[in-house]
């Protein structure tokens, strides 16, 4: 039997832990270069003569329903297509039941009353006995019809209550439309049964048209001031629409760092939007930049304070040496749109926006735009 190369073991066992530790010496010595978002401030590019895609749909749309319960005797056959106005009729509930709740309250309000005036009339009778002779009643007397008196006031107070609920629920049987619009779904048939808040048919108003865009963090600070928009369809790309900013979501998506920013158009006259159609929207360059008068904004997540003084920073990037330094900005107030930036910054500089607690003066980091 060979006896085993004890010194060939021995060279391979040194050269294996040299390797390692090279290894380990690279891991340590070698700087990790840490991802981070950021924005350039002050410039309106990004969001001047950029498209946003987005889908039409309607200024105001419902699943009508009732607020309470039994068989329909009003709903036409052919609703679906059908135009409404504002409060009309659309369809009834047969209201026997809710006429005969109503004509039970009302009788039993009305004796109620005359309860409550009998006791008024009795109660006063007393008082003026006790007045004009103590000996003739007793104050107990007089307590006790005080005490009636009281009983049949909040009588009527309770039926007036009840008969303006039973009232209320009689003026339920009609489903009105809240708004004008045309029905375009039906989801029940005439004298079926159905339950309170079951959904009878589905009315659109698309005599504007609403689209929903997603504008990212870093330029929604300019998104209040652009009065130009314009608006193209899939289906009509050489027909652009002028469009205004309806709302700006206040909170932006977890996922996306979107906020979602919702227009309103007014129908073309020859052609018609309908609920559903893909879009796109573009702010003019001239309304974005007229944002630049109201200065620096940056989002919150930039400005942080490492101590106790109060001061306001924010990191700003380098592009040429791919590094990040820390910079005292002075601040204003708190916007719906971000915070003001009155000192500190010049326009097109990169501030980071995430994860400022986490950096350290002069360190290597990779940008991602947003």
């Amino acid at each position: 039997m060979n006896k085993p190369n004890w010194i060939a073991i021995s060279v391979l066992t040194g050269v294996a832990m040299m390797l390692s530790a090279c290894e380990r010496g690279e891991q340590v010595t070698k700087e990790s270069v840490r991802p981070v978002r950021a924005i350039k401030v002050g410039e309106a590019g990004p969001l001047a003569d950029r498209w946003f895609p987005g889908q039409a749909r309607a200024h105001n749309e419902a699943n009508l329903s009732f607020r309470v319960s039994g068989p329909l005797i009003v709903l036409p056959g052919d609703i679906v297509g059908r135009e409404y106005t504002a409060n009309e009729v659309i369809s009834r509930i047969d209201p026997r039941d809710y006429e005969v709740q109503v004509a039970n309250i009302e009788a039993q309000f009305v004796r109620a009353q005359a309860s409550a005036k009998r006791a008024a009339s009795e109660y006063k009778r007393e008082v003026n006995i006790f007045k004009e002779d103590p000996g003739a009643t007793s104050q107990t007397a007089v307590d006790r019809r005080s005490a009636q008196y009281d009983q049949t006031v909040a009588d009527v107070k309770s039926l007036s209550a009840s008969l303006d609920a039973a009232q209320d629920q009689l003026e339920y049987t009609y489903l009105k439309a809240p708004f004008d619009g045309k029905v375009v779904q039906q989801y029940v048939q005439n004298f079926e049964d159905v339950r309170a808040k079951q959904a009878i048919v589905r009315l659109l108003d698309t005599s504007r048209i609403e689209m929903v865009v997603n504008i990212p963090e870093n330029m929604i600070s300019y998104a209040s001031y652009v009065t130009n928009i314009r608006v193209q369809f899939d289906a009509f790309k050489d027909h652009p629409i002028p469009a205004m900013i309806k709302e700006i979501g206040a909170e932006a998506s977890r996922t996306t760092r979107t906020y979602p920013v919702t227009l309103l158009m007014e129908q073309p006259e020859d052609f018609k939007v309908l609920p559903g159609m893909a879009g796109r929207a573009v702010a003019d360059r001239e309304s974005v930049e007229a944002g630049k008068q109201h200065g620096i904004v940056v989002p919150i997540s930039a400005i942080f304070s490492p101590d106790e003084t109060g001061t306001s920073y924010v990191w700003v990037f380098d592009e040429q040496a791919a590094t990040v330094s820390r910079r005292e900005v002075v601040t204003g107030e708190l916007t719906d749109h971000g915070v003001p930036v009155q000192e500190g910054l010049t326009p097109g500089e990169w501030v980071v926006t995430a994860g400022v607690s986490y950096l350290t003066n002069g360190q290597t980091v990779k940008l991602l735009e947003e």
